[in-house]
């Protein structure tokens, strides 16, 4: 299966620009997609196309994806309506319906959409490509995505004792089934399964990785300690820490030798974060990456060092 990385970090550091530039290196290598789990997309921009929540190839070895994660959730519950019609009475099916599209409104369900694509693009979709390279949402959001696996796998456990126990009330609403079949507890016991394969993937540092950018600042500092720990905590392996935007070969004036000082205690903190091998750093540029020659700039500093 493929290998996968996740890019992460605070907002601002520019994981976007280094999880495109990485999958730019890495295509060379063999079939790569780019994903986007950020709801505020950047990708498009960066490679001035319009892509969205269906896979485009952006050229031979590299495809893009950007996942709508209300888009997903929407998906995802008509998936669910589909898969209980033939098993629920039809004089309730519009009342289960309802019910349902009420889950869209409610709390993680668009988190629990999002983390249903992962799953089917690590377990289903993965074989095509060597590499898949997430570009992540700010840190928060993405420590939940990450450690989702382990946390729905509990609680799946837990609505499989529930339905065990209250099998006898189902035929109020479910369609006669054989007495020994029971399609709500095999849907959930399904889900466990693939819950369960996605965390041995996400837990193997042979398979995944994840690399966190930082720039030489307190509170990115401060984020990215937190955030290690946070993912080492949980057996989620961390494979380096890419620190951004490191003032280096500026002209010299006093703006700049101070702004060059202040960033090196910063620096020396993040490279003895504990449990993290490959610490990188990248240099502020002249310019924003506006263009492809920018851009291009960046996946050279990368290619030889990640």
């Amino acid at each position: 299966m493929a290998r996968i990385r996740f890019y992460g970090g605070k907002g601002g550091v520019g994981k976007t620009t280094v999880a495109a530039a990485q999958a730019e290196v890495l295509s060379s290598s063999g079939p790569t997609l780019l994903v986007s789990t950020d709801p505020a997309h950047n990708l498009s921009d960066l490679f001035d196309i319009s892509a969205g929540s269906e896979i485009t190839t952006l050229h031979a070895n590299l495809d893009l994806l950007e996942i709508d994660p209300e888009q997903e959730a929407r998906r995802y519950l008509d998936e669910v309506k589909a898969n209980i019609r033939e098993h629920v009475r039809p004089a309730l099916l519009d009342e289960v319906h309802r019910h349902i599209d009420m889950a869209y409104y409610s709390p993680g369900a668009n988190e629990s959409a999002l983390f249903d694509r992962l799953t089917r693009l690590i377990l289903d979709e993965s074989a095509e490509y060597e590499h898949i390279i997430f570009d992540t949402a700010p840190t928060g959001h993405t420590l939940r995505l990450i450690t989702l696996p382990e946390m729905m796998g509990m609680w799946v456990d837990g609505l499989i004792g529930r339905r065990s126990s209250l099998q006898k009330d189902s035929p109020q609403w479910v369609r006669d089934v054989p007495e020994q079949s029971d399609p709500v507890l095999e849907k959930l016991k399904e889900r466990k399964a693939r819950f369960s394969q996605v965390r041995e993937i996400l837990v193997d540092a042979n398979k995944t990785g994840f690399w966190f950018v930082a720039n030489p600042e307190k509170l990115s500092l401060l984020e990215t300690q937190r955030a290690v720990k946070d993912l080492l905590d949980h057996r989620i392996p961390v494979k380096g820490i890419i620190i951004n935007k490191v003032l280096s070969g500026l002209p010299e004036g006093d703006f700049f030798s101070k702004r060059a000082e202040a960033q090196k205690p910063y620096i020396s903190k993040l490279k003895r974060i504990k449990g993290v091998k490959t610490k990188l750093e990248l240099p502020l540029l002249e310019r924003d990456i506006a263009d492809q020659a920018t851009f291009r700039q960046i996946c050279r500093l990368l290619h030889d060092a990640v």
